[in-house]
């Protein structure tokens, strides 16, 4: 049975296991994760339109210019507030919506989803499981493989999927369509946790940031 967009994220967040994960085990959920939204909301193309997280209930998405960080999220009067960076190119911005995403996701697992002793800190346990979601949401392992297997290319890939060229190589990579393994894209710095606590970032003037 299919779950209504209210209860979503609820859903989402139901399928992580109550007890603590390896970090193989929270990217397999990850990737379950992404397969399990795609699929709630009937979503059979390659490329993931941004409706399909704006539409979401309770999420407002906002884009603002002069942003530190390439996104970050806030909970705010009842609803997730998620601000993108403008002056990023549109590719960027959706894998970063995507990534941002996950963060919400994971706001009531995360100490069982970015626990992992072999880890500096659980925030950057959490900075890769949100960059490993959005590539699962935004590039599903069945579309990537059947797009390479037609045109064998990153920058297809790229096109095809509307993310980045580094983004989509580091996808190819992961799934193996790539001779050589290029280095994991680095943490992007980001204001969703310290620790187990949200910044506070009232003095950005986040409710007022430009739709």
């Amino acid at each position: 049975m299919n779950n209504s967009p209210t209860n979503l994220i609820r859903h989402l967040r139901s399928l992580v296991p109550r007890r603590r994960l390896s970090y193989q085990e929270a990217t397999r959920i990850a990737e379950l994760q992404a397969n399990v939204l795609r699929e709630q909301l009937r979503i059979a193309d390659a490329e993931l339109p941004e409706t399909a997280i704006t539409n979401l209930p309770r999420i407002l998405v906002r884009r603002r210019r002069d942003l530190p960080v390439s996104g970050l999220t806030h909970w705010h009067n009842g609803r997730w507030l998620i601000v993108l960076n403008a002056d990023e190119p549109e590719a960027r911005q959706r894998f970063s919506l995507a990534h941002e995403l996950k963060h919400v996701i994971d706001h009531t697992t995360k100490e069982r989803t970015c626990w992992d002793e072999s880890w500096r800190s659980g925030a950057d346990k959490a900075e890769r499981l949100a960059d490993h979601f959005a590539a699962c949401l935004l590039m599903p392992k069945r579309h990537v493989k059947a797009t390479w297997g037609t045109h064998p290319t990153v920058q297809h890939l790229a096109e095809t999927f509307g993310v980045s060229i580094p983004a989509a190589r580091v996808r190819a990579s992961y799934l193996g369509l790539l001779d050589s393994t290029p280095r994991c894209l680095t943490p992007r710095a980001s204001w969703n946790h310290l620790g187990s606590t949200y910044y506070r970032l009232a003095s950005l003037n986040l409710e007022q940031a430009p739709a």
